[in-house]
């Protein structure tokens, strides 16, 4: 169990934002606000100075855009984790943010709990999607892949969940379809990309641009 409370940078260009970002993380013992930016410039001096653990990241700033903000910042302190915290839901934001490597998404309209819980979460080494954000990542239409093979939308949704390190039960859940549901679509994943397990399904599915594994994706 960890020790230390989780420190904490927040990169917004609100003042009124940060501000009440500050207030929520004071609350919680285990959370720790040890900086502030406004910008990528400021975000990134920051993070090389501070080395936080969690970097609470909105996605339209001054000096930067999107993936750029979280490019940037994982070359100045590779050991933080980005948690992206933003307005904008979009299925190619969401995607752009994951594979330059934030390993969670959450929007604004979350709950001051949840946004806690997230921040523990990620720290901790989970990813964390907003279940908006999650609904519109791994709802795509049909994709086709190189080999000429086509994923459905289902088989989307099951890959996107996979690469989330979720298990066949978790799936099965997660979409309120049955476990052996699960097994059929993820059987045919494996054929339709070649794979042999699902360590290999999420490298070859990473290859096609279908998800990212930029982060640890759990037990294969």
């Amino acid at each position: 169990m960890r020790e230390d409370p989780v420190r904490v940078l927040i990169v917004d260009d609100h003042p009124m934002v940060r501000q009440g970002l500050g207030a929520f993380l004071a609350l919680a013992q285990d959370l720790s606000l040890v900086g502030e930016a406004s910008d990528v410039q400021g975000a990134v001096e920051e993070a090389r100075r501070l080395q936080p653990d969690v970097v609470l990241l909105d996605l339209v700033l001054p000096g930067a855009r999107g993936a750029q903000a979280v490019t940037a910042l994982r070359a100045a302190c590779p050991g933080a984790r980005i948690l992206v915290l933003t307005s904008f839901g979009e299925p190619e934001r969401i995607q752009e943010a994951v594979v330059a490597g934030a390993c969670g998404y959450l929007l604004k309209t979350v709950d001051p709990e949840d946004l806690l819980r997230a921040v523990r979460q990620v720290a901790s080494g989970l990813s964390v999607l907003d279940q908006g954000a999650l609904a519109a990542a791994t709802r795509p239409a049909a994709r086709r892949l190189p080999t000429g093979e086509v994923l459905t939308g289902r088989e989307m949704e099951v890959l996107g969940l996979i690469s989330q390190g979720l298990g066949n039960r978790e799936i099965a859940d997660r979409l309120s379809i049955a476990e052996k549901t699960v097994k059929v679509h993820v059987g045919r994943i494996y054929g339709k990309l070649g794979a042999q397990g699902r360590a290999h399904a999420l490298v070859l599915a990473a290859r096609a641009g279908l998800v990212s594994i930029a982060q640890d994706e759990g037990p294969a």
